[in-house]
C-alpha cells in the first residue's frame, strides 16, 4: 500500500478519475479548472527546448564515437536508422486509415480558434525544398528562442557529431558535462512531473465539463491503432528481417524472446531489461561481442516502438482538432519522431518528447494529458517492441560482422 501511494502514475489516475467526476457534476463551470491545467502545460513547455537540445547534442556524441567499433557499429546503426523510418511509415500508414483522433468537430471540442489558426497555418505551409531548407537554422539562437524544433535536432546533431569528432580526452569532457546538464534537466522534469496530478485534474475536468465522455472513448481508439502497429512491427517487419539477413531461426529467436518481452512489458524499461535480453541473444548462438555492443547500443537509441506512439499521437490530435496536415508538415513530424526516439535515451517522460513532435507540425498540445492515464500501458507496449528490436538487431548484425 506504502508502494501505491508513493506511486505518481496511482495520484495521475486519481486525479484524472476526479477530474472526470467534477467535469460531469459541474459541467461548463469545470472551466474554472483551466488555469490548473494551463499551469501545467506551460511548465513542460518550458523544458523541452532544452531538453531536446541537450538529448540531441548528447546522443548524437555518443552515437559518432561509435565508428570506433567497425562493421559492429555500421551495421546495428544503419538497422537501426532504417527500422525506425519503417515504423514510421507503418504508423503514418495506420493513422490515416483508421483514423484514431477522428469523429470530433473543432466546435465540439471547444479549441476553434487554436484548430483554425493553425489550420491557417498548414495552408500557407512551405513545399518539400523548403521545409528541407528551413530545416537549417540560419541562426541557431533565434532557433532556440523560437522554439523550432526541426532546426534545434539539426543544429544538435552538427554539433554532436562535430564533438564526436574531436580527439577522445577533450570529447569524453563534454559529453560528461553535457549529461551533467542532462540530469539536472530530469531533476527539473521530476519536480514537474510533481504537479502533474493537479494538472491533469484541471485538464480533466474542463474537458469533462465541455465536451463529455466523447473525447475520453477516443483513447481508447489511439490504443488499439498503437496496438496493431507495434503488431505489424514485431510479428511481420522484424522476423523478415531475421529470417532474411540473420541466421537464426524466427522460431528460436521468439522462443527466447518470451522472457524478456515479458519483464520489457511488466517493468517497461529498455534498461532494466537488458541483461536478460544479452542472455537471450547467447542462447540464440549471437556472439557476445555483437550482443555485448548491440543490445546496450539498443536499449539507448533503438526506439521503434517510441517512434510508433510519437506518430500515432499526432496524427491523433491532428484528427482530434480537424486539422489537415500538409506534406511539410508529415515530413516534419517523421524527422521529429525519428529523431526525437533516438533522443529519448536516459530521459524519462516520453510525453516530452511527444511534445516536441506536436510543435515540430504546428499541432496543438493542449489535450495532451489525457494520454497520461494510459500513459503506462502505452509504455509498456513500445517497450516490448523496443527490446525485441534490439535483440532482432543482433541477430541481423552478428551474420554482417562474420562476413
Amino acid at each position: 500500500m506504502k508502494k501505491i501511494v508513493k506511486n505518481l502514475g496511482f495520484w495521475i489516475l486519481v486525479a484524472m478519475v476526479a477530474g472526470i467526476a467534477v467535469g460531469a457534476v459541474a459541467g461548463e463551470s469545470a472551466k474554472m479548472f483551466a488555469p490548473l491545467g494551463t499551469l501545467f502545460i506551460q511548465l513542460i513547455k518550458m523544458l523541452v527546448v532544452p531538453l531536446v537540445a541537450i538529448s540531441i547534442i548528447s546522443g548524437a556524441a555518443s552515437l559518432g564515437g561509435s565508428r570506433s567499433a567497425g562493421k559492429i557499429g555500421v551495421v546495428s546503426i544503419s538497422y537501426i536508422m532504417l527500422t525506425t523510418v519503417i515504423s514510421i511509415i507503418i504508423a503514418i500508414i495506420a493513422g490515416l486509415i483508421f483514423k484514431p483522433g477522428a469523429g470530433l468537430s473543432a466546435e465540439s471540442v471547444g479549441l476553434i480558434n487554436s484548430a483554425s489558426s493553425t489550420a491557417e497555418q498548414s495552408a500557407s505551409t512551405p513545399g518539400f525544398w523548403d521545409t528541407i531548407i528551413g530545416m537549417i537554422p540560419a541562426n541557431p539562437i533565434q532557433a532556440f528562442a523560437e522554439g523550432n524544433i526541426l532546426q534545434i535536432i539539426v543544429f544538435g546533431l552538427f554539433l554532436g557529431f562535430g564533438i564526436a569528432a574531436i580527439e577522445s580526452s577533450k570529447r569524453e569532457k563534454v559529453v560528461r558535462g553535457l549529461n551533467y546538464i542532462l540530469e539536472a534537466l530530469i531533476w527539473c522534469i521530476g519536480k514537474v512531473m510533481l504537479v502533474a496530478p493537479i494538472g491533469v485534474f484541471g485538464l480533466m475536468a474542463e474537458a469533462t465539463g465541455t465536451f463529455g465522455f466523447a473525447v475520453l472513448l477516443k483513447i481508447a481508439n489511439l490504443l488499439w491503432v498503437d496496438l496493431l502497429a507495434v503488431f505489424v512491427m514485431g510479428l511481420v517487419v522484424y522476423p523478415l528481417t531475421i529470417a532474411l539477413l540473420s541466421r537464426v531461426s524466427i522460431k528460436d529467436f521468439f522462443r527466447e524472446m518470451i522472457r524478456p518481452q515479458i519483464i520489457a512489458f511488466s517493468t517497461a524499461s529498455s534498461m532494466a531489461t537488458l541483461p536478460v535480453t544479452m542472455a537471450a541473444c547467447d542462447k540464440m548462438g549471437i556472439s557476445k561481442q555483437t550482443s555485448g555492443f548491440v543490445a546496450p547500443l539498443g536499449a539507448t537509441i533503438n526506439m521503434t516502438g517510441n517512434a510508433i506512439y510519437y506518430t500515432l499521437v499526432a496524427l491523433f490530435f491532428a484528427q482530434f482538432y480537424g486539422i489537415e496536415l500538409s506534406m511539410a508538415q508529415y515530413i516534419a513530424i517523421a524527422i521529429t519522431a525519428s529523431l526525437g526516439s533516438i533522443g529519448q535515451a536516459g530521459v524519462p517522460g516520453p510525453t516530452l518528447m511527444v511534445v516536441a513532435v506536436l510543435v515540430s507540425a504546428g499541432i496543438p498540445i493542449e489535450g495532451l494529458p489525457l494520454l497520461y492515464a494510459l500513459d503506462r500501458v502505452f509504455d509498456m507496449i513500445r517497450t516490448v517492441l523496443n527490446i525485441t528490436g534490439d535483440a532482432a538487431c543482433a541477430a541481423v548484425t552478428d551474420r554482417f560482422a562474420e562476413e
